[in-house]
């Protein structure tokens, strides 16, 4: 019998290889901390500590990855320790020559595009027309030379009512357009995230949140969240924290260019936190200000 190989300790690791991005969102705050790009040589650190450890890292956690001017020896660097890639982005920058071949790369097993990224920022004065062709482009390339590419095409508050307002709407019919698609005006998507589009291409949404911030009212004390069990951050500078929403590093568990990984993990701080979400006590007083107590539930 053909044993599966054992289960990794998470499910995602997100790297923030850049906390600069070429858009600002007006439901992505701003970058506080000090802007940079992750060297190559604390990448390549903190992948031969991760790969052992998680299922996928994710190249995102503040800024876009295609940013980065040295993304293709990031994405090799995965590549040659089997570590496969989740990449975000809002694919402007696919513009950028050789940057679809890039996202095309074996080590990268999902593409997720931001669309709602575009309208935020151009408003809808500005036709996407360019923008989009890039990133149907890149989706009908992958079909073809990538059909076990997982792509998302992500659109804001769907389930809203005025989430099928001109900004969404507009692009829904870009994609029923390319791809004979459209979501069925009967579907429930209060109870599903994702739609099938085509081959492995999925229409994503989901509801805009609040960042959690310590200026922000304490919503509460009693809540679990995945953060140090499913996942957590490593931000540019190598400032390991608890969670992808935790962008100021207000819970700084360690540094990896002075600690190993698993010393922070395993840190009393980052312990305490863990214990705490089982017990369904917000230790930390970022995350009791945190929206997400709500969505994965109080009690």
């Amino acid at each position: 019998m053909i044993q599966s190989p054992p289960k990794k300790r998470f499910h995602k690791i997100n790297i923030e290889i850049s906390n600069i991005c070429n858009l600002q969102c007006s439901f992505c705050p701003e970058v506080i901390r000090e802007k940079g790009l992750m060297s190559i040589e604390l990448f390549t650190r903190i992948i031969d500590q991760a790969a052992p450890l998680t299922e996928q890292v994710c190249l995102h956690l503040m800024g876009d990855p295609l940013v980065h001017p040295k993304l293709n020896e990031l994405i090799e660097i995965c590549h040659q320790k089997a570590v496969r890639i989740f990449l975000v982005t809002n694919g402007v920058l696919l513009s950028r020559e050789g940057r679809i071949d890039t996202l095309l790369h074996p080590a990268i097993r999902q593409v997720c595009f931001s669309l709602h990224s575009f309208h935020d920022n151009f408003g809808t004065e500005r036709d996407p027309t360019d923008y989009l062709e890039r990133v149907f482009r890149f989706t009908e390339r992958a079909f073809v030379e990538r059909p076990d590419l997982y792509i998302n095409y992500r659109l804001w508050n769907l389930a809203d009512p005025r989430g099928l307002g001109e900004k969404n709407n507009s692009m829904l019919q870009r994609i029923h357009d390319r791809f004979e698609f459209s979501a069925r005006p009967d579907l429930d998507v209060r109870r599903q995230k994702s739609i099938r589009i085509k081959n492995r291409l999925y229409l994503h949404f989901d509801t805009e949140f609040t960042w959690p911030a310590l200026d922000l009212p304490v919503l509460g004390t009693q809540g679990k969240c995945h953060g140090l069990s499913n996942h957590f951050g490593i931000l540019m500078n190598g400032t390991v924290v608890p969670c992808c929403l935790d962008k100021e590093a207000v819970i700084p568990l360690g540094n990896v260019q002075e600690k190993t990984l698993i010393q922070i993990l395993d840190s009393p701080r980052a312990k305490a936190m863990t214990k705490g979400f089982r017990e369904r006590r917000l230790v930390e007083e970022l995350c009791q200000r945190c929206q997400y107590i709500d969505r994965y539930g109080r009690n």
